[in-house]
């Protein structure tokens, strides 16, 4: 199992960050270049507790289906989503923000292995650590863009 913590400073309000972040239409336009998508349980609007929803995505030219579920939810301070079906053998993304001066320090703990032994051990730390970094940086900045442009 690997963990990527992230943090990222958003000059906005902690419920605006929290809301964006549960946003399935922003999700979907922060992951243009994997053609990802909702396909089933909650399509577009903000996810809410125990709520699915399922992707379909194409990463490393191979296309992906994975559902994950909204296991707990205290807005707006975290949220945490977990696979229940897909290609990783654990992954639980917790959401973490917290009101900092005049704006929100959003947390990411990203937590995923993958299946296959020794190989998948030797993919998680060669190939997809960095790899599933970049998605969240790529995301976060999206989302600070969005929270940023009410200012």
């Amino acid at each position: 199992m690997l963990t990527i913590i992230l943090k990222t400073i958003i000059a906005a309000p902690i419920e605006r960050c929290f809301d964006l972040s549960r946003s399935i239409d922003l999700h979907v336009h922060s992951m243009a270049s994997s053609k990802e998508k909702a396909i089933a349980g909650r399509k577009s609007g903000l996810i809410n507790l125990n709520e699915t929803v399922t992707w379909k995505a194409k990463h490393f030219g191979i296309n992906f289906t994975m559902t994950s579920k909204i296991t707990a939810m205290e807005k707006p301070n975290c949220f945490t989503d977990e696979m229940i079906k897909g290609p990783f053998r654990k992954l639980h993304h917790q959401h973490l923000f917290k009101s900092v001066n005049s704006g929100t320090e959003m947390t990411d703990i990203f937590e995923f292995g993958v299946p296959l032994g020794a190989l998948g051990k030797l993919a998680e730390s060669i190939i997809l650590k960095n790899y599933m970094k970049n998605l969240l940086v790529q995301r976060n900045n999206v989302i600070k863009k969005e929270a940023e442009i009410y200012k």
